[in-house]
């Protein structure tokens, strides 16, 4: 005599403390129950979560899915619920993550001449510059943590440089910025002052620029009076356009940078098998590993979980769901990059991996702009630890690291390590 058939289990609990630090089996349980699930997030918002790979790829693409909030059907004060704290008090929405073509296409097309291969080759000294001086202040002590002294501090340097803000001012944009990624854990209402701050920066800087721009471009000019000399040109870049792009240039920018590099560097530390044939490559001078490891990294506990917010314009319907226009849709980056229909071995860290199209930075006409720079900055920084500082070890059990919480992006709050001093 057959029994019922049993009732699949119950539904992970999604978004708390525990999901943070390991989201990997709630997503598989979400990939083969409910590809495409509808949950209330912390903050209130309803969504769609999107997990299976060729979902995933179908939703980055999809003309029906608008990145302007203007489209979300939720009431006015929810709206403010989906974006970067502050964003719109701050006049900074008309950035390449909240519009859509044409207005997506023109800004796109002025900004993407920062972010060429050859540019991004010609900034590789000054990130190798950036990472070693970094690693000298604290190889002689023999531990550091990762996260604050080396992780976040580099693809900071590295935009301010790109964007053309003075080297006087950098430290400003690090303290903001270190603001805006400890997502709830500084003072109350923080994230929006120090988007404002930085704003009122910007504005200062574009005027600055503005008055001293010579009448030709230099070669390698910097991105902000690049879009300035764009806007007086014929472009019609308002300032607040200007302003917007920087913000969302550094915002974007480095964040992703940060946790690519402190991910990264924890994955390897975890899988000694792995980071002993990186390294041996390293030392042999051969890079080859270090390229495919790299997107292996980004594939495995990449830095940007779900994809940001998109909001249906018509019906469509995902993994047998219906959509509604006005709901929204978040792509989820991490479960999709862990399909077992789409990668053999997801949960195995293979830094060999050849057919690896992963969705780390994106795909579609907002497939990330910055990701040769980001590239670029994860092998040289992931390249000179583990050469300078060979026997780098966690100086923490793994399980006792605590991970950021936060929508969108998924890093550590700290990476505290060890390794035998070296005497600069």
């Amino acid at each position: 005599m057959h029994g019922e058939p049993s009732p699949p289990p119950a539904a992970p609990t999604l978004f708390d403390w525990e999901f943070a630090a390991n989201p990997y089996p709630a997503y598989a349980w979400l990939r083969t129950h409910s590809p495409v699930h509808r949950t209330r997030l912390p903050s209130g918002v309803e969504a769609w979560l999107v997990t299976r790979y060729a979902d995933a790829r179908r939703a980055l693409a999809d003309p029906r899915l608008s990145k302007n909030p203007a489209h979300h059907d939720e009431p006015a004060h929810a709206r403010g619920r989906t974006g970067i704290p502050g964003e719109r008090k701050a006049e900074l929405m008309t950035h390449l993550l909240n519009i859509d073509p044409p207005d997506h296409t023109r800004l796109r097309r002025l900004v993407s001449t920062a972010f060429t291969p050859r540019r991004v080759a010609e900034f590789a000294p000054r990130v190798q510059e950036l990472t070693d001086r970094l690693i000298d202040g604290f190889a002689a002590r023999g531990e550091a943590d990762l996260i604050h002294e080396f992780a976040f501090p580099l693809p900071i340097y590295a935009i301010c440089d790109l964007l053309g803000v003075p080297r006087e001012d950098q430290d400003d944009f690090r303290d903001w910025a270190g603001m805006m990624i400890r997502h709830g854990r500084g003072p109350r209402g923080g994230v929006a002052r120090s988007v404002k701050k930085m704003r009122g920066y910007l504005a200062e800087l574009i005027h600055r620029k503005r008055e001293a721009l010579p009448a030709e471009a230099a070669p390698g000019e910097d991105l902000v009076s690049g879009l300035i000399r764009a806007s007086d040109e014929g472009e019609h870049l308002t300032e607040n356009e200007v302003a917007a792009m920087a913000f969302i240039l550094l915002f974007a920018g480095f964040e992703t940078t940060v946790n690519l590099i402190g991910n990264g560097t924890h994955a390897l530390l975890t899988h000694p098998e792995q980071r002993a044939r990186l390294q041996d490559s390293l030392a042999a001078g051969d890079m080859g590993l270090l390229e495919t490891g790299v997107e292996e990294l980004l594939r495995f506990d990449g830095p940007v979980e779900l994809a940001t917010w998109r909001f249906a314009t018509r019906p469509l319907t995902l993994g047998g769901q219906d959509i509604a226009p006005g709901e929204a849709v978040l792509v989820v980056l991490a479960a999709a990059d862990r399909d077992p229909e789409r990668f053999a071995e997801p949960d195995v860290l293979d830094l060999t991996r050849r057919d690896n199209q992963h969705l780390g930075y994106g795909h579609g006409i907002h497939y990330c702009l910055g990701a040769p720079l980001a590239r670029l900055e994860g092998r040289t920084a992931l390249a000179t630890l583990l050469t300078r500082l060979p026997d780098l070890r966690l100086a923490v059990d793994s399980t006792e690291l605590r991970w950021r919480g936060g929508l969108i992006m998924r890093g550590l709050r700290t990476l505290p390590v060890e390794f035998a001093p070296v005497p600069n």
